[in-house]
């Protein structure tokens, strides 16, 4: 048998981490399975799906290059095969019309606690023989088992009971004649040869009444695998209204898509104590029953640490053509600069995301209005200023612009006016960047050239002479 698996979400909001981690996992499966990998959108919800969120789910799969070999398949497409499952379950005697009025059913859960039950529709129109009202649209009920037990062989949760005893009749179908979830789902993985259904653990308790459903058709059973949920760094739920946890804000803030994915695959599974892993390694290691069961939240410091590690590892070619989207963004252009494969080759190991290594490299290609206020205050002081003079000349002087003659004329300076090599090198490195934080002190020269060096120096001398003066 082929394994199928699908990621299924809804576009009611922005695709979150925790769904990229539930698509990571039933990919993997596949892959790994030499299986397929379905793409459903579950867009039932009218009112909420939007083309944007259709957009979003679109491009964080390709960003994260989680491609899919079936799909997109969408719900709103279906309308008919579901009303014809609905008919189906009416016409075999597993599925009836309910008239009870919302007012009548919150009755009986209101009932029900009284008497320590749980709360839940009672029945009342499962038997009735009572001629159904002309006022009132019924809604479609399926008939739940009244006794026996559910099982559930969950691959990640292990052996779960569920007593039918407790399962109320679900509606299938509104008062409008649309389908609900629980019905949706089971006719789209029905349909689409799903074998291994892996989701959120959230959607546990959605299973039993899947499963009822599933019997009723006849249909072969998938295997199920709830994983558990993603947790915020704050410990509470991720949402799709929050933008801090969107895929696509990862993207935006310059983390690497195999960063991200490396992360998320060690968010509730491991192997030994490796945490660093290529996609191929995860496709070869990964196993969802090595999942575990409980949360995992997120660790934005690990996430950081994982993307500076590829970051180092990435091509430099790759890597230029991801600088120059955010420099794009930042009207930043690199004509007048230095060569991109040498900036890239000295940033990357240091930076700890793409649009970290942007922004700390706009001083080699644009001027800087003004410095850093603390940074200026700190190290712009007059007791720099004869030693920053004496380097001024010398640089001036140097016929070799490479990081030798550099540090040289540095250590020459430093010695001669008795200072630390690093009480020059910070008043230096405000003086031809704006700010405290560049790379070391003759990279940055290097690659600012010998020009615009000798003219940012001249600059800040002016400055310190300037304000202090005044």
């Amino acid at each position: 048998m082929v394994v199928r698996t699908r990621f299924a979400p809804s576009p009611t909001g922005l695709l979150h981490v925790g769904g990229i981690r539930t698509a990571l996992f039933s990919w993997l499966h596949a892959k790994r399975n030499h299986g397929k990998f379905i793409l459903r959108i579950e867009d039932t919800d009218q009112e909420r799906s939007t083309d944007k969120a259709i957009g979003v789910i679109h491009e964080g799969l390709n960003w994260l290059s989680l491609d899919y070999d079936e799909g997109p398949y969408f719900q709103t497409q279906r309308f008919e095969r579901y009303k014809d499952v609905i008919q189906q379950l009416l016409e075999n005697g597993n599925a009836y019309y309910c008239y009870c009025t919302k007012q009548k059913v919150e009755a009986m859960r209101n009932e029900a606690l009284k008497k320590g039950q749980k709360p839940r529709y009672n029945g009342f129109c499962r038997n009735s023989d009572i001629d159904p009202p002309g006022n009132i649209n019924p809604v479609i009920r399926f008939k739940t088992p009244l006794d026996g037990i559910v099982v559930i062989n969950d691959l990640v949760q292990g052996e779960v009971i569920f007593q039918n005893s407790e399962l109320d009749d679900l509606i299938i179908a509104r008062s409008d004649g649309s389908p609900t979830y629980n019905l949706t789902v089971v006719v789209d993985d029905w349909d689409m040869k799903i074998t291994d259904v892996i989701r959120g653990d959230d959607h546990l308790n959605n299973t039993p009444r899947q499963i009822n459903i599933l019997n009723a058709l006849g249909a072969v059973l998938p295997n199920y695998a709830h994983v558990p949920m993603i947790l915020g760094a704050d410990g509470k739920k991720l949402s799709k209204r929050d933008g801090t946890s969107s895929v696509l804000n990862y993207r935006d803030e310059g983390y690497l898509p195999d960063a991200l994915l490396n992360y998320l695959i060690r968010l509730g599974w491991s192997k030994d104590d490796q945490e660093i892993f290529r996609i191929d390694e995860m496709i070869s290691e990964f196993d969802i029953k090595d999942v575990n069961k409980s949360a995992a939240s997120i660790n934005p410091k690990k996430l950081l640490w994982l993307n500076q590690h590829h970051i180092k590892n990435i091509d430099n070619k790759s890597l230029i053509s991801l600088l120059n989207i955010f420099f794009d963004q930042m009207n930043i252009s690199t004509n007048s600069g230095p060569d991109l494969e040498d900036l890239v080759e000295i940033q990357k190991k240091r930076v700890e995301t793409i649009r970290g290594m942007a922004e700390q490299s706009i001083f080699f290609y644009k001027e800087f209005e003004e410095y850093d206020t603390q940074s200026a205050k700190k190290y712009l002081q007059p007791v720099i200023l004869e030693p920053l003079k004496t380097l001024y000349n010398e640089f001036k002087n140097s016929d070799d612009w490479d990081n030798e003659n550099i540090s040289n004329s540095i250590n020459n300076c430093a010695k001669k006016f008795n200072i630390k090599m690093g009480k020059l090198a910070q008043p230096l490195r405000v003086a031809v960047t704006g700010a405290a934080i560049s790379p070391s002190i003759d990279d940055t020269l290097r690659l600012l050239g010998q020009g615009k060096s000798l003219d940012r120096l001249k600059n800040a001398i002016q400055f310190i002479e300037n304000y202090h003066s005044s």
